[in-house]
């Protein structure tokens, strides 16, 4: 249905709570190194409480060679950066939501190749610094399944 993309991801719950939203949605799950963590790591496990085994999960390299093996799909990247709001844009299946590390956010680079419109931020109040990974990730997903009226969903 729908990629997500966690770019070095560092905190190993939130990869966790990552892993068993995507178990839960049908979202494949694709990891860029270097993580900040085993993938075997106990508090990862805890946080995806064994859901791994029903989730797509893969780890690649480079951004480059994930997108590459994807097929070059569409990307949205979600950024305290962004400047279009996550719900504008018309979601299809095949689309990929890329998320940077939790402490420092994806690279400008990564984000100026991408066109304005693919560049989401998350609605806060003023002077709100971010959201949690995991928190995010889940907003964009289900946002996205909402526009596809949870096709494939009980």
């Amino acid at each position: 249905m729908f990629h997500l993309i966690l770019y070095e991801p560092e905190i190993p719950p939130n990869t966790g709570n990552v892993i068993r939203l995507c178990a839960n949605t049908g979202v494949a799950l694709h990891l860029v190194e270097p993580l900040g963590f085993d993938l075997e790591e106990r508090k990862l496990r805890r946080a995806g409480l064994d859901y791994r085994e029903f989730a797509s999960v893969t780890t690649y390299a480079s951004l480059e060679e994930c997108l590459l093996r994807l097929g070059r799909p569409r990307v949205f990247a979600l950024s305290t950066r962004g400047v279009t709001r996550h719900d504008t844009p018309n979601y299809e299946p095949g689309d990929a939501f890329l998320l940077g590390p939790e402490t420092r956010g994806l690279p400008t680079e990564v984000l100026d190749a991408l066109p304005s419109e693919q560049r989401l931020r998350l609605p806060m109040r003023d002077g709100s610094r971010s959201l949690n990974l995991a928190n995010t990730a889940a907003i964009i997903v289900y946002e996205a399944w909402r526009q596809l009226d949870f096709n494939g969903g009980a």
